[in-house]
Order: structure tokens, then C-alpha cells, then sequence
């Protein structure tokens, strides 16, 4: 009897200790982000560069466009060197397009560049928060609900978007 007691005592003790729960914590990145002032500037300037960088390049397509159709129209009455100094001209000014666009919107190019040097700020402050609440309230997890494809149901009681925010020093 008190060997079975103690097998049981024992086993008791190995489940309890394995069956530890895990604390998970849930935020709304999306939600977080339209309400930092900052982000939405942030955005709203990237937006505006986007737009002019998008109409330069389009500038040199159309550049390219006019000088190909004058090409066309004047094709017959060109000689063989000056159709190829017109078709080297419309092919460079069709390079030149796909430089600015690689130059702008590449992996590597200024619109990436901007959007860490204006959102990788923002975006540190807010994993730091998150970080240090997740510290503070011992969640072994934190889950972004805006990006959490596969999530079906989460309780409202475990996001802690408002607590990011609070913590970032915005009002709720």
C-alpha cells in the first residue's frame, strides 16, 4: 500500500512538473502601427517618393515610346547607320527606365533602404515593448494575430495590443 502510494505521489509530481502550460500573448501588429503617429508619416512619406520615383520612370518609358515611334514613322527614309543609331537610342533609353526601376524599387534599392531607415525604428520600439511585457507577465510566446494565417479563435483577454501601446507611451 505505501509502495503504491508512493509510486502514485511520485508519478503525480513527474506529470505536474511536465505538464507545465505555456502562457501565450497575442497582438494586432496592424492595429499597433495606425496608431503611431509616426508610422503613419512614415508610410504617408514612402507613399509620396514611391509616387515620384514612379513617374520618372515613367518619364524614360515614355521618352522611349516617342522615340520609337518616330523611329517607326521614319524608318523607310532612314539609312542603315542612322536606324541603328535610332534603335541604340530608343534601346538605352529603355535601359535607362529599367535602371531607375532597379535603382528605386530593387531588392536593394532606395525604397527598401527608406522603409528601414523610417519603419525599422518603429518597429524595434515595438518589439522591445513587447519584449519587456512578455518579460514582465512570463508569456513564453507572443503570436502577431495580423500575420497569424493558420489562427482561427483567440480569447481578447491574451491580446495585449493596448498594452503595447500604453507601454510606447500612446493613449488608448
Amino acid at each position: 500500500m505505501v509502495r503504491k502510494t508512493m509510486l502514485l505521489a511520485l508519478l503525480g509530481l513527474i506529470c505536474s512538473l511536465t505538464v507545465k502550460a505555456q502562457q501565450f500573448a497575442l497582438v494586432d501588429m496592424e492595429y499597433i502601427l495606425n496608431r503611431i503617429p509616426a508610422y503613419q508619416a512614415a508610410v504617408q512619406e514612402m507613399e509620396t517618393l514611391s509616387a515620384q520615383w514612379q513617374k520618372e520612370i515613367e518619364a524614360k518609358n515614355e521618352e522611349a515610346q516617342r522615340l520609337y515611334e518616330s523611329y517607326q514613322k521614319n524608318a523607310e527614309t532612314l539609312s542603315a547607320e542612322a536606324k541603328t543609331t535610332s534603335e541604340n537610342t530608343i534601346v538605352a533609353k529603355e535601359q535607362e527606365a529599367a535602371e531607375l526601376r532597379k535603382q528605386y524599387f530593387g531588392p536593394e534599392g532606395e525604397m527598401i533602404k527608406k522603409r528601414q531607415e523610417l519603419i525599422g525604428p518603429i518597429q524595434d520600439e515595438i518589439y522591445n515593448a513587447i519584449k519587456n511585457i512578455s518579460l514582465e507577465k512570463g508569456y513564453d510566446a507572443v503570436i502577431d494575430r495580423a500575420s497569424a494565417q493558420s489562427l482561427i479563435f483567440a480569447s481578447p483577454r491574451i491580446d495585449i495590443s493596448n498594452e503595447v501601446l500604453s507601454k510606447l507611451g500612446y493613449s488608448i
